[in-house]
């Protein structure tokens, strides 16, 4: 779990950590109950749409794929401020700025006023730019124009498919390739061959 432990402090960036494999584990065992009912994202939406009623979309596996969503457009927002260039000028080799863009866009109007006061104070204790490149590597000496580059043509890939939520939902590729965004946050692999992409189809959410 490399790339959200190496942003430091388990105030913010644990909980969305957390929230990610969390709410991959709840899709996935909705999933795991009835995995020829349940072949797509928009086959358990429609499920719980029914089952639910009034309660519906804040409930289930659709309030845990909401979530799911939120933290990964975090993180998302998050290298696209930093492979943008996007920094402090006084302080270049800090993340605060970034830090608080993605959390604007992505979280803070779901939080409470303790959460967002927890989260202004925390960015005080993200790493530099520099160590979190150098963890995103795996520790690897990796030029930072090399560790931008990658983080370029994965969001590339990424982004299109999150900001198609929830169109995505009936397509199988597109909701293991989701799953595989989430997974890569966690685990910082730089992308996946299509081919293996398209072996992992069949599988839907049950990942290994």
């Amino acid at each position: 779990h490399v790339s959200t432990d190496c942003l430091g402090t388990p105030i913010v960036y644990s909980p969305v950590k957390a929230d990610l494999t969390g709410n991959i584990k709840k899709i996935r065992a909705v999933y795991d109950s009835n995995p020829s009912k349940f072949k797509t994202l928009q086959n358990i939406l429609e499920a719980e749409k029914e089952m639910h009623g009034s309660a519906w979309p804040k409930t289930g596996a659709t309030l845990a794929l909401m979530w799911l969503k939120r933290g990964l457009k975090f993180m998302l927002v998050l290298l696209q401020s930093i492979s943008d260039g996007e920094r402090d000028e006084e302080h270049p080799n800090l993340i605060r700025v970034n830090a608080m863009k993605a959390y604007e866009i992505a979280l803070k109007k779901y939080h409470g006023w303790m959460l967002q006061k927890l989260f202004m104070g925390s960015v005080y204790a993200l790493p530099y730019k520099s160590d979190l490149l150098k963890a995103l590597e795996k520790g690897k000496e990796v030029k930072e124009e090399e560790s931008i580059e990658k983080i370029h043509q994965f969001l590339s890939k990424a982004t299109p498919i999150l900001d198609d939520f929830p169109s995505f939902c009936a397509k199988e590729e597109k909701q293991v390739f989701l799953v595989l965004t989430a997974r890569f946050m966690a685990t910082t692999v730089w992308g996946m061959k299509r081919g293996r992409r398209q072996r992992l189809t069949n599988a839907a959410l049950a990942l290994p």
